[in-house]
């Protein structure tokens, strides 16, 4: 049987966390699918396959998307950051840090999705406000927990990052 030309395999060729990629990808392959299965990036978790809970949450071209929502050959020729894009030489980023010390993980099978949504809102808003954080982080879900560890993770993240000292309620609590 001949093959339709819908699913022969398109070359994409991309930037994932700063490193050139090329590869032939079947049309249909999901984004996250192709950091998964092909790049072995996964950070970037699989949870609903319907954009609702946010696992899969990535930066494309510096703004957030759901990976499984987008197919790999749209992100031809774009930047991506995984959350194995955030940390550098071995150490965590600060709002890596942030979650580890404010205890804003539990499983952490959301938790790539909460630190990349808070990285963009952070390189936009070096000083959100708590609704600025809730907005930004209100589209990840969290079986886990009961959000509060989360937004002090996100005030010590962005406290952090200005340079400031721990605000009150972070650090510890």
């Amino acid at each position: 049987m001949e093959r339709s030309h819908a699913m022969t395999p398109r070359r994409v060729s991309l930037t994932v966390n700063g490193e050139s990629f090329e590869a032939l990808v079947e049309p249909r392959t999901t984004l996250v699918d192709f950091l998964r299965g092909e790049l072995g990036l996964t950070g970037t978790h699989v949870g609903c396959e319907q954009g609702a809970c946010g696992a899969c949450t990535i930066l494309l071209d510096g703004k957030t998307v759901r990976s499984c929502l987008m197919l790999a050959v749209q992100a031809d020729g774009a930047s991506l950051m995984t959350v194995e894009g955030l940390g550098s030489d071995g150490r965590l980023h600060p709002i890596q840090e942030a979650f580890r010390e404010e205890h804003g993980l539990q499983c952490g099978f959301c938790t790539p999705g909460f630190l990349m949504s808070l990285f963009e809102l952070l390189h936009d808003r070096p000083d959100p406000t708590d609704e600025e954080l809730r907005d930004a982080l209100g589209g990840q879900i969290c079986r886990c927990t009961g959000y509060q560890a989360i937004l002090r993770s996100a005030r010590l993240a962005a406290a952090k990052l200005r340079g400031d000292p721990a605000p009150a309620g972070a650090g510890g609590t």
